[in-house]
């Protein structure tokens, strides 16, 4: 399958699936991508590499050292760790539920804070939903599937409905507030798709994401806000044991990380 630069598949979603009338620039990360290849697939240099995408953007910045980051992060990528509290945390910062410990990770290009997936509890990287939403600007006419308990029994004041819809609410309803706030929501395709990180061989069955600052990723698929507009009854997916996206029925149990900030 043709892989297409980050910046031509945002451009195609746009046309897709904004309003005519209404044209945003948001911020966008790289892809990761360093290497350069020629027609047969063997790495050439990239200084004459015509417009391969490890040429240009934040990437090849990074590796000539020209990047300034406010955190780190591998190639052009710059994250930063947000603690429980709401507070920045070094890079070495562990996985936990004190005030002080690391749960969040904020991007520093896009502005957006993601929820950081724990190794148990209400948002266990292990637990899976369906798709679920009422907001008919968003559904296409399908609400989706109310689910099943497919998320270890951490929904049970919702009947244990393992679905977005639940999940959301169940983490913004978290006290003390996680990193600071309350309006967490699922995330669009482009702002999932911004997390790619196409350095990572997708043949070696790692999650394609800086690791160092998205532990317990599963490498299979996360919801995203969006409906299929051609199939209501289906979702869009973000795959990440290939950075791929797709389509998934409503009601097919999949990964959610959720984000904060503006679309």
């Amino acid at each position: 399958m043709t892989r297409f630069p980050r910046t031509v598949v945002l451009a195609l979603l746009l046309a897709v699936g904004a309003s005519a009338q209404t044209t945003t620039i948001i911020p966008l990360n790289d892809t990761g991508q360093t290497l350069c290849y020629d027609s047969a697939g063997t790495v050439i240099s990239c200084a004459s590499a015509g417009t391969d995408d490890g040429r240009y953007g934040r990437d090849a910045a990074n590796a000539a050292g020209q990047l300034s980051k406010a955190g780190a992060g591998s190639a052009g990528f710059d994250f930063s760790k947000i603690a429980n509290d709401g507070s920045v945390l070094p890079a070495s910062a562990t996985l936990g539920s004190n005030p002080s410990d690391w749960a969040c990770t904020r991007d520093n290009v896009t502005g957006l804070l993601w929820e950081v997936k724990t190794s148990s509890g209400l948002r266990s990287s292990t637990h899976t939903y369906s798709w679920y939403s009422v907001d008919a600007t968003t559904n296409g006419g399908n609400p989706g599937s109310l689910g099943a308990n497919s998320c270890g029994s951490t929904l049970s004041s919702y009947a244990n409905q393992c679905n977005t819809a639940n999940y959301v609410v169940a983490v913004n309803a978290i006290a003390p507030a996680l990193c600071g706030y309350s309006d967490w929501r699922l995330p669009s395709l482009r702002e999932l798709q911004s997390l790619v990180d196409f350095s990572v061989p997708a043949t070696g069955g790692a999650p394609t994401i800086d690791a160092n600052y998205f532990s317990n990723t599963d490498a299979s698929g996360y919801y995203t806000t969006a409906s299929n507009y051609w199939s209501p009854t289906a979702s869009w997916v973000l795959t990440f044991s290939s950075g791929k996206f797709g389509n998934n029925l409503k009601s097919a149990s999949n990964h959610v990380r959720l984000v904060r900030g503006g679309q």
